[in-house]
């Protein structure tokens, strides 16, 4: 019964979302729900600055389970952009996830009231700086710095404030966020043990992470098992109406960037991770989705996948499409 109560919840998750409508960079947080009381779970919050004297703020928004703690505490799910994926939680969702076993949610955001913060996420998410299509020098690149703050500050924080399963940490981000997910996997593989990489931008300094830091990942010795799913949308590249604007030779060129690497770019990456011995990699597409809605219906996938149970991974949430690749 509790399979079916979760496959019919992630099914209600993702289709309610819309399948073209495409988030507002300047849309601001408001009221999430967090700012209401929940017999469900409790949020605490806490902000954490760089230590490179760069001046970022990072701040986590930390949601607990009312439950008692289950004897080797609870699982977590870290969401990246978490202004944004704040927003795409519920009094309905959390009161599902509180029926399985509810996870610890962590919304790592900026420290300030921007749904997305364009400029903050592209340092953090990135791990390579590429020339601004404006000439106005490089971007990026700042994924190391971030890996750091979150690895070795925030995490520390959030066990502190929780009773939380290290066996059971999962880390989720979309677009550059999956992109980053993908990096800190590579670089900092002991940081979580599974992995939820939603439409991760691959084409970011013209497929950098498809070459040598992937071929280094498969090649070195794991540093503990991991289970990884990547997401997408199976119309995010449908090609757009001509944009008529000033940022047509903009958007033009972002465009051809997306399309320099492969269509099947995401399903081919899970496949070769699934080859490496102790890693279980799955691939799942939301055929109707585009680009925008895969931030809402990952994130809740996510959310619902580590409820259902934590220790399975891929296929966690009972859905078809969620079976692992074939070896």
């Amino acid at each position: 019964m509790r399979k079916l109560a979760f496959a019919a919840a992630f099914a209600l998750c993702v289709f309610a979302a819309p399948a073209f409508a495409q988030p507002d960079p300047n849309q601001r947080t408001g009221t999430t729900v967090a700012d209401a009381p929940s017999t469900h779970y409790r949020f605490d919050s806490f902000v954490v600055n760089s230590v490179d004297g760069g001046g970022q703020r990072w701040r986590i928004r930390l949601a607990v389970p009312r439950q008692r703690a289950p004897a080797q505490g609870f699982a977590a799910l870290y969401l990246l952009d978490g202004n944004a994926a704040l927003m795409e939680f519920d009094a309905e969702l959390l009161a599902r996830l509180a029926r399985g076993r509810a996870p610890v949610l962590v919304f790592v955001g900026y420290d300030n009231d921007l749904r997305i913060d364009s400029a903050a996420r592209t340092r953090d998410y990135t791990p390579s700086a590429v020339a601004d299509t404006d000439g106005a020098g490089p971007r990026g690149g700042g994924a190391e710095a971030f890996a750091r703050a979150l690895v070795e500050r925030i995490q520390p924080q959030v066990r502190r404030r929780a009773r939380i399963d290290r066996s059971h940490e999962a880390l989720w981000g979309h677009s550059l966020g999956g992109l980053f997910v993908l990096d800190l996997l590579y670089t900092r593989g002991d940081a979580f043990a599974q992995w939820f990489s939603a439409s991760p931008s691959l084409w970011w300094d013209r497929g950098r992470e498809l070459g040598e830091p992937e071929r280094r990942f498969l090649r070195e010795p794991l540093r503990r098992r991991a289970q990884v799913t990547i997401l997408q949308g199976g119309r995010e590249r449908e090609a757009r109406a001509p944009v008529e604007s000033a940022d047509a030779a903009r958007a033009a060129a972002h465009r051809a960037r997306i399309a320099a690497v492969p269509a099947d770019a995401a399903r081919q990456l899970a496949s070769r991770l699934q080859a490496k011995p102790g890693v279980t990699a799955c691939y799942r597409e939301f055929a109707e989705l585009g680009h925008g809605p895969m931030l809402r219906a990952s994130a809740r996938a996510a959310a619902l996948a580590m409820a259902a149970d934590p220790a399975r991974g891929c296929a966690a949430d009972g859905s078809e499409s969620a079976a692992p690749m074939e070896r």
